[in-house]
């Protein structure tokens, strides 16, 4: 794997080029060559505006994913980083070897990387964003209105349109336009074909 390790602190910048050079899975590389990189690793004690605006220009590279070593992410700061296209995130204390390697894999393998807690604060953070922003407009953070996830769950426990309509307090044509609404945006076949990718991706 090919990385490229960003740090304004020379002392951060060692320790974990050190790390790393131990590794024979990974190719570090110089300055010169760090645009092409797999794996960008930016590697700094809090995230200021100086860190998001390197992770921004990093994030114009779409040859190279980035991961943040990180010693405090302050309140706000997950949502920033995650915002500047930061794929996964690795505490200082946490990043011995091993877990520097994993966390250099993952990025090249397109994953994501969080610790449990930043987890938690992330969706809660989401979960609290659909009730005060989304909720109350009929909006969801999935591919589906909330109008359309109630239709399809209808439509899954084998309601035809009449049903639909007297269930929802809609129109028949209304439930008919809604349900092709969702058919044709998601370019499916018919509405089993509907429920079945609802319920494989978790919308309904």
């Amino acid at each position: 794997m090919t990385v490229a390790v960003y740090a304004a602190d020379p002392v951060l910048r060692v320790g974990v080029v050190h790390q790393l050079r131990q590794r024979p899975e990974v190719d570090l590389l110089d300055d010169a060559d760090a645009e092409r990189a797999q794996a960008s690793l930016v590697v700094v004690d809090t995230v200021d505006d100086d860190v998001a605006s390197l992770l921004d220009r990093l994030r114009l590279n779409t040859a190279t994913r980035t991961g943040l070593v990180v010693g405090t992410l302050g309140s706000g700061a997950l949502q920033r980083v995650i915002e500047c296209g930061v794929a996964a995130v690795l505490r200082r204390s946490d990043a011995h070897q091993d877990q520097l390697l994993q966390l250099v894999q993952a990025i090249a393998n397109g994953e994501g990387v969080l610790p449990g807690d930043l987890l938690g604060k992330l969706l809660s953070h989401v979960s609290s964003l659909q009730r005060s922003a989304l909720d109350p407009r009929g909006l969801s953070l999935s591919t589906l209105t909330t109008r359309e996830a109630d239709m399809l769950r209808l439509v899954s426990e084998g309601l035809d349109t009449a049903e639909i309509a007297r269930k929802t307090s809609y129109s028949e044509r209304t439930v008919k336009n809604v349900l092709h609404e969702i058919i044709t945006r998601l370019q499916l076949r018919n509405r089993s074909h509907a429920v079945g990718y609802a319920l494989r991706n978790g919308l309904i």
